[in-house]
């Protein structure tokens, strides 16, 4: 129970910046009078270049979280397989 919180936690404080970096360069970029579609193209590309820049260490323990989770879920899988091919 407790990986799994550890899971969820990185993905939703990743996810929760990536939205409010977002919504802030939306915000800027509404000031400066930009509407409608451009201003949405123009925030995702920024925002998207300043979370590569600005989290990658929360984009990383996110990553590493989900592929344990990931692998651990295979693993059960894989034993489930084969636990109905003996059968």
């Amino acid at each position: 129970m407790h990986y799994s919180l550890t899971v969820m936690r990185a993905t939703l404080t990743y996810t929760l910046l990536r939205v409010l970096i977002f919504l802030a360069v939306g915000l800027i970029l509404a000031l400066f009078g930009l509407r409608g579609i451009p201003l949405i193209l123009l925030a995702l590309v920024i925002s998207a270049i300043l979370s590569l820049l600005f989290l990658s260490r929360l984009r990383d323990r996110m990553s590493i979280s989900l592929a344990g989770r990931m692998s651990r879920f295979g693993a059960k899988l894989d034993a489930g397989t084969r636990s109905e091919d003996t059968d």
